[in-house]
């Protein structure tokens, strides 16, 4: 009997364990190559639902439907102990990116990762600015998973026991193929819930899976066109007069400045936060932003969003904050419309209503020390987990919603994001400073869906600043950050020439800029991305391995040399950043043609060149064919009257295409269709001669251009 009993508690434990096959996952075709699975009791609150990131189906029609690029038999996901454990399979040569901002690494094959918003600590570890948990694959597919909870991943780090793939176990004692990393089959990913749904993203090109990605969450940013021009944070404590000097300066020193950030000192009470302006500091807020405006500079207010007891709102918000405070200051439960209604409508009232074009949303994203603690209890009753892996999602949803019913675009500066933020006008920055690591962040944001700038703040020599300045310009935001050095771009006497012929380079380049950011928008491709995604790359380069250590390089079966130093800037500019230092520095050219930016000549075809620049100028190329529209050098971007002249520049032989996009520049307009891509083409005969043209302006749709002039770089 007692056997028995025992046999029958053993059944009973067996079939009360959850288990979910791939035959539980629910499959649904939700787009053009988009398929949704989920399993068990998804939350309703995810990345999506914070966001409120609504696909942006008409740009996913245009790249087209697309086979599911995995076998869906070989999707598992099981529920044990509360949590689902999903696996996705991976080839013995695929490539893994993704799965966040990371700074220091491009391959991301053989990481194990806890996805965890917070700032980055110095190491590529999963806590990051933005650890959007979606990875692509060089097999030309994408994986989101649609969790708002700290994801554990493990890219291809162990092996099942019983797996079909299981290599043969050697002898370390004897055998020098021994590795401490044989290979793993798959993907695994641990999400702490009951319940979770997944997207797949089909290619049939890993740039094509990206793109659904982004449009899949509303398609990327479009900045207003002042929002690409240049900005310069002025130093904390600075006050109206002096904010005003500094714009002087700019006009008199004949820099281009398109706005201000002004730093905590604008408000009464910082860290935390009053919200309202210091009266002693800015006595007529109202007149100071006019005047401001009046000079074509606009202001851009730093906060965070952890509320002062002295705010003049903070009785009232006080009952939907959470029970933990950040610096003694509240923390709005921003899922809750009465939390935004107030927080919202004293920046609205304040700061927006009175002309104040942006904002720059400081800690929001981590340091465990400081930010609220995973044990805090929030009034929606969402878990402090979830809050923290959405709070950069919230902020940025709900300030940008502020502008857009105002029709006024805005740009911005954000410390956190995630998983459904791509349409979001903000750009990531963080407290490091590694010129290296900051360009492997611009390269890793684009399978982030994030932006990201390098900005430059101070540095030891004039040689360092003039490099940090160039990457600024080939960058989403063209950023001076001196809240703390009051650094200017002529602070180094010795490069003050070349600082200025790169900015004005930057203002000369908006209109290529601005279509690039366009087909963010409405294409998904990203305007800053790594050199994988260029049809070409790496196609004979074999693998490199520069250590075996483990410490030193613990990734050393990644599939192909791992290159985190150069990058695609639009559709044809490859961009190859200088460091202080360093006279020379090779760069590996896709297969084609590719032509110097600056002077037309050839520079290679699928091969790695070794280049000394100068100090003057960085390597760029472009590819055969490149048409690269060029505007006059103005000292603030163009406004939304304006008619200007533009150079189409020809680089190599090829027959060359491009989309130049136009707009109001300012207002979101373009969703009701006030918008044109004019089409310019441009092929040279034998005679050397070129054949120009460029698509009529539509009627009724807004009209920037002026004269067109067309310029052939390549003799």
């Amino acid at each position: 009997m007692n056997r028995i009993f025992k046999y029958s508690c053993y059944l009973i434990l067996l079939f009360s364990c959850t288990k979910l096959t791939a035959q539980d996952i629910k499959w649904e075709a939700v787009g053009p190559g988009v398929w949704k699975g989920s399993i068990g009791k998804p939350e309703s609150y995810n990345l999506l639902s914070a966001s409120g990131a609504t696909p942006a189906i008409e740009g996913l029609k245009s790249i087209g439907e697309a086979p599911f690029p995995l076998s869906k038999d070989e999707i598992t996901a099981k529920l044990t102990d509360g949590k689902i454990y999903l696996r996705f399979p991976l080839d013995k040569k695929e490539q893994l990116y993704g799965f966040g901002l990371n700074f220091q690494t491009v391959h991301q094959r053989g990481k194990i990762l806890q996805l965890h918003s917070d700032h980055f600590g110095g190491k590529d570890n999963g806590r990051t600015h933005a650890p959007t948990p979606f990875y692509v694959s060089s097999n030309g597919y994408g994986v989101f998973i649609n969790s708002a909870r700290y994801l554990n991943v493990y890219a291809g780090s162990a092996v099942k026991r019983d797996g079909a793939n299981v290599p043969e176990a050697k002898d370390r004692n004897t055998d020098k193929s021994w590795s401490s990393r044989p290979y793993s089959d798959g993907v695994e990913i641990l999400v702490p819930a009951e319940g979770v749904e997944f997207y797949v993203f089909g290619g049939p090109s890993s740039l094509n899976a990206i793109q659904r990605f982004n449009l899949w969450n509303g398609g990327g940013c479009l900045p207003p066109r002042w929002g690409l021009g240049f900005t310069q944070r002025v130093k904390t404590l600075f006050n109206s007069k002096d904010v005003e000097a500094e714009a002087q300066a700019f006009a008199d020193k004949g820099f281009p400045l398109d706005y201000i950030g002004l730093e905590p000192g604008w408000q009464s009470k910082a860290y935390p936060c009053s919200f309202e302006w210091d009266q002693s500091r800015y006595p007529d807020p109202a007149s100071f932003v006019k005047t401001m405006l009046n000079k074509g500079i606009r202001l851009n207010l730093w906060t965070n969003p952890y509320i002062s007891p002295e705010a003049p709102f903070y009785k009232e918000i006080k009952p939907f904050t959470a029970d933990h405070t950040v610096w003694l200051g509240a923390v709005p439960d921003l899922t809750m419309p009465e939390a935004r209604k107030l927080m919202f409508g004293q920046l609205k009232k304040s700061q927006v209503d009175i002309g104040v074009s942006g904002y720059k949303f400081d800690e929001v994203d981590g340091y465990d020390h400081y930010l609220w603690p995973d044990v805090t209890l929030f009034p929606s009753g969402k878990s402090a987990e979830q809050m923290r892996q959405t709070y950069g999602l919230l902020i940025q949803r709900y300030s940008a919603e502020m502008y857009h019913d105002r029709n006024q675009r805005t740009y911005g500066l954000v410390r956190g994001s995630n998983g459904g933020g791509s349409s979001f006008p903000y750009v990531i920055y963080n407290d490091y400073y590694n010129h290296e690591d900051f360009i492997t962040a611009l390269i890793n944001s684009g399978f982030a869906g994030v932006l990201w700038t390098p900005e430059a703040r101070a540095s030891k020599t004039g040689e360092e600043w003039l490099r940090r300045m160039q990457s600024v310009v080939f960058s989403p935001m063209a950023m001076i950050n001196a809240w703390s050095s009051g650094t200017k771009p002529w602070s180094y006497p010795e490069v003050e020439k070349q600082v200025k012929d790169m900015a004005v380079l930057r203002m000369q380049m908006m209109p290529y800029w601005y279509s690039e950011f366009a087909k963010y928008h409405f294409q998904g491709i990203p305007p800053f991305r790594a050199m994988n995604l260029e049809p070409g790359y790496l196609s004979e380069v074999k693998k490199e391995v520069k250590s075996t250590n483990l410490e030193d390089n613990p990734y050393v079966e990644a599939v192909s040399k791992e290159v985190k130093d150069q990058y695609m800037a639009g559709e044809s500019l490859l961009v190859a950043p200088m460091f202080a230092g360093k006279e020379t520095r090779t760069v590996i050219l896709p297969k084609g043609k590719w032509f110097d930016f600056y002077t037309g000549e050839f520079a290679g075809d699928g091969q790695v060149i070794t280049v000394t620049p100068g100090l003057d100028k960085i390597p760029v190329y472009v590819k055969d064919g490149g048409i690269i529209p060029m505007g006059p050098a103005l000292m603030h971007a163009a406004k939304s009257t304006e008619k200007l002249d533009l150079e189409f520049r020809y680089y190599g032989s090829k027959p060359g295409k491009y989309l130049l996009y136009d707009d109001d520049g300012e207002t979101f307009n373009y969703e009701k269709g006030a918008y044109s891509f004019r089409t310019v083409t441009i092929t040279k005969g034998a005679d050397g001669k070129l054949k120009t043209s460029i698509s009529a302006a539509e009627k009724g749709k807004p009209n920037t251009v002026n004269q067109v002039t067309f310029k052939a770089m390549t003799k």
